[in-house]
């Protein structure tokens, strides 16, 4: 995790501190009975920090991306006999349930 893991924490603790510095100047500008117009330029300068390092975290952290190759052997496909055009390579969804599967069960 490391590296990547370290600065998407610290992205979503900027985006934190944002949303309380817009609440606090909020609450601020209620108090002085002014109209709230929009956050202030640390604020958003505050969400684009926190948005582009928990992007950068987001891409780097969960690792490289690989390639599906369908004449592999470790992605085997089902497919239809007949019809090419819909094939089905094996990937995380079939850790979840199907509709079909719950139907069954009642």
């Amino acid at each position: 995790m490391g590296l990547g893991f370290a600065v998407g924490v610290f992205g979503v603790l900027i985006l934190a501190h944002a949303a309380y510095s817009t609440i606090q100047y909020r609450g601020l500008l209620k108090i002085m009975e002014e109209e709230f117009s929009g956050p202030p330029m640390t604020v958003v300068a505050e969400v684009l920090l926190g948005l582009g390092l928990c992007m950068w975290a987001g891409l780097t952290v969960p690792g490289k991306f690989l390639s599906i190759h369908p004449d592999s052997e470790e992605n085997r496909i089902v497919s239809l006999p007949l019809n090419v055009d819909f094939m089905i390579f094996n990937h995380r969804g079939r850790a979840f349930s199907s509709e079909i599967d719950m139907k069954l069960k009642y």
